[in-house]
């Protein structure tokens, strides 16, 4: 090990997360090319091949290559350690992966994007908008964003609640109050049913004896367009609805109220030291906080 130059384990630990070899080379800010060479002259210093490109062009990490990645985990979070207790605009810098669901990053992450890039112009963000949960101790991200508390990852995650999602009831804004009543309304197919709003449109269809539209769907992104397009009414969350200027919101049938969805953050545990972690985590909490 005399032989390693240390600043390599930086392109392990990219390779690690990232899983692709453009990937790595945004999060380091260099080309391809250049993670391929310091990556070989790293494999050929221990003697030991620390990746393997799979046939989908993904890096998979050796044992080596695992055991590589835990050391330079565990140097980054000691630097982070020792650094200034406050995240300022200076030293956050790197590239952090956040997923959430379509719907959220497209509509409610994307616009605020410009203000943490104005304040952090050394931190890169890649948005993974996938409906799936991405798993964060399998490095497939570095946060989520949940609409339930999880209950799976014990001590590798950290959590915390950073909003609520209230829904209304919305139609299509050339739609009056009376007609809108007449509408059906858009619920969801049987995969989603256990959806709060999926259960709730299933109890305003009975309460008010109304009718439920031939068209259903299998997520909220579906759902807006759904209602912007004319095609009947549902619920919608309010921080999202309300600024698109084709819905206007309805009063809910007597003696209901709306739906909440809570929001949750999740983070892997190694990278929550991290001032970049810590800088986008800031940045979700006063986005949801306006919900």
């Amino acid at each position: 090990m005399q032989n390693v130059n240390w600043n390599d384990l930086r392109y392990v630990l990219a390779v690690g997360r990232a899983g692709r070899l453009a990937a790595a080379a945004r999060q380091l800010g260099v080309d391809a090319t250049t993670v391929t060479r310091r990556l070989t002259a790293l494999q050929a210093a221990l003697g030991q091949r620390l990746y393997q490109r799979q046939l989908d062009g993904r890096l998979e990490l050796t044992e080596a290559g695992r055991s590589l990645c835990a050391v330079a985990e565990r140097m980054e979070r000691d630097l982070a350690e020792i650094g200034p207790g406050d995240v300022g605009v200076d030293e956050v810098t790197g590239v952090v992966r956040l997923t959430s669901v379509p719907y959220i990053t497209n509509r409610v992450l994307i616009p605020e994007v410009p203000k943490l890039a104005g304040r952090h112009a050394g931190l890169g963000l890649e948005l993974i908008a996938e409906s799936r949960d991405l798993s964060l101790t399998r490095r497939e991200a570095d946060m989520a964003l949940r609409f339930a508390r999880p209950r799976g990852g014990g001590m590798q995650v950290k959590t915390r609640l950073v909003g609520r999602l209230d829904f209304a009831a919305y139609t299509a804004a050339e739609q009056s109050n009376d007609a809108a009543r007449s509408q059906p309304w858009i619920t969801y197919d049987e995969t989603m049913a256990h959806l709060p709003q999926a259960r709730w449109l299933e109890a305003a269809i009975r309460k008010e004896g109304s009718k439920a539209a031939p068209l259903r769907v299998n997520d909220v992104e579906t759902a807006h367009e759904a209602v912007a397009g004319g095609c009947g009414r549902s619920l919608l969350p309010s921080l999202v609805a309300a600024r698109d200027r084709r819905l206007r919101k309805l009063p809910f049938p007597r003696g209901m109220k709306g739906p909440q969805r809570e929001v949750w953050l999740l983070v892997h545990a190694e990278l929550a030291v991290l001032p970049r972690i810590k800088a986008v985590a800031a940045w979700v909490e006063a986005v949801f906080a306006r919900s």
